[in-house]
């Protein structure tokens, strides 16, 4: 599969197998995290991979009571350690790299033939609490990960480039 195809099979996936999901395409998922780049080469990431149902049920009740949530073989917990550094463009670098190891990660689970699903409705204090995050560290997004139940690809509407590419100047 090459990345384009990856790119156009992605999607978010709310229903998974009751399967477990091997160590060795685990570790793939999260080298292409690692390979991710990074603002200054910060790498300021951080992974907590949660496989025990019990805790993965108690995360998807932080996560807004998205019952979802807690079926996904595991949950990866997208954390940033961080000083907060800003880029002289104005913005924070560990959302924007901690978002760019996801999005290497979704790509690379549908390379495995796993589904993935970003989960940004969750209260971080809950979820610090189960995990015992540190208050320093900044809890970025949930990533569930694990086997679809329905292989149906289902498209979803994307603007065409028309609609949202301008050249040389904003035109619209």
């Amino acid at each position: 599969m090459n990345v384009t195809e990856a790119i156009k099979k992605r999607r978010s996936v709310r229903s998974y197998q009751d399967k477990e999901l091997e160590q060795e395409k685990l570790e793939r998922v999260l080298e292409a995290a690692r390979l991710a780049p990074s603002a200054k080469n910060f790498q300021e990431w951080r992974f907590i991979v949660v496989k025990d149902k019990k805790t993965r049920k108690k995360l998807a009740v932080a996560a807004n009571n998205q019952t979802f949530v807690g079926q996904a073989s595991v949950i990866i917990v997208c954390c940033a350690e961080t000083d907060n550094y800003i880029m002289r463009c104005g913005q924070l670098t560990y959302p924007i790299d901690v978002a760019i190891a996801i999005d290497h990660m979704t790509l690379k689970a549908v390379e495995e033939g796993l589904g993935t699903c970003w989960i940004g409705s969750f209260y971080e204090d809950q979820v610090k609490k189960i995990l015992e995050i540190p208050e320093d560290i900044k809890v970025v997004e949930l990533l569930i990960l694990g086997y679809p139940v329905d292989k149906v690809e289902k498209i979803k509407h994307r603007l065409s480039l028309e609609e949202i590419v301008m050249y040389e100047k904003w035109s619209k």
